[in-house]
């Protein structure tokens, strides 16, 4: 058994790292540390809110550079410990890395559901969507300038955990068997990272209609009684934005049947990466993912798959009376 030193999250907002870095680190008996408190301390101190202070943040580097001291002579260090912070993977050398993610609704849903402070407040849904994904993308512009690394490439870490329908206890037991050395150990020593995601969030990349027979009831039944740590890692594709299969479509299958809310996986390629020969992830995912591709998987497991832009337009097209995008 493999035990790193540290775990340091990064992650979506909204997508729960805070509860699952304050129980971890109880379960490991081991201190936390929020950058994400201090940030908020700070621009309430400043009478800002969170949004604010990051956007201030880009043309004040003595905000950054303080919290930066304060992670590296933290890791410097030694000590290990739990760390909830949105760049402590790029400080922190001997520890596991964890980058948590959750679809951006479900996010904002518990962002506004949770009580607001004046640094952080939001008026409606929207409201929240909007200026969460704002707010992102603000510190990844900084993160950009400023150090180089972009927070959005998961090769920067060891895990990426999706917490869309998996609960705080779910998530958290995936992680510390991660962290200990019983799951996705072979995937963290040749490939990482190790991906834990939702089933019902990763896109197929060949229709029903030919993939009929590689399931059977039967397996359906072996998947769901020896449960989803057990099951052999998916080989996986993300463009940026969406996660799509490129090998194991009948365990996939047989995970969102058996309910699953995680699913183990090893990625392939990611954005302009290439899949096979030549052809990145993104291309991949555009040439592979049609409108009755997304419509077929989603009537055979009883999910909803919203449509990538790419296959958006190729229904106006078709609606237009164009030929479709690579007719």
């Amino acid at each position: 058994m493999t035990v790193r030193q540290s775990i340091v999250f990064n992650g979506d907002l909204g997508s729960g790292k805070s509860t699952v870095s304050v129980e971890i680190a109880k379960r490991l008996g081991l201190r936390r540390v929020s950058v994400g408190d201090l940030y908020r301390q700070m621009a309430q101190e400043r009478q800002m809110t969170a949004l604010q202070l990051n956007l201030h943040a880009e043309l004040d580097q003595a905000v950054d550079g303080y919290v930066d001291q304060l992670q590296q002579d933290i890791a410097a260090s030694g000590e290990s410990l739990v760390m909830d912070s949105r760049l402590a993977w790029h400080f922190f050398t001997d520890a596991l890395k964890v980058h948590m993610i959750t679809e951006p609704t479900e996010a904002a849903r518990r962002v506004l559901a949770r009580p607001s402070g004046p640094a952080e407040s939001y008026a409606s849904l929207e409201e929240a969507r909007a200026k969460l994904r704002e707010r992102s993308e603000s510190e990844r512009g900084r993160f950009i300038v400023r150090y180089g690394v972009d927070k959005a490439r998961l090769r920067n870490y060891d895990l990426i955990c999706d917490s869309t329908r998996a609960n705080p206890e779910q998530v958290i037991g995936h992680i510390i068997d991660v962290y200990e050395g019983r799951l996705g150990a072979d995937v963290l020593r040749d490939a990482p990272p190790l991906l834990l995601l939702d089933p019902t969030r990763v896109y197929p990349t060949e229709d029903v209609g030919a993939l009929r027979g590689l399931w059977d009831a039967g397996f359906v039944d072996e998947v769901a009684a020896a449960g989803d740590e057990a099951l052999e890692p998916l080989t996986i594709g993300f463009t940026g934005e969406y996660f799509f299969v490129v090998d194991g479509h009948r365990r996939l299958s047989a995970a969102i049947r058996s309910g699953f809310p995680l699913v183990p996986a090893r990625l392939v390629a990611e954005v302009d990466e290439p899949v096979v020969g030549g052809t990145s992830a993104a291309e991949y995912f555009t040439a592979q993912v049609r409108p009755g591709t997304v419509y077929d998987w989603e009537a055979a497991h009883g999910i909803t798959l919203p449509l990538p832009a790419h296959c958006l337009l190729a229904g106006d097209a078709v609606l237009a009376g164009d030929p479709a995008p690579g007719a």
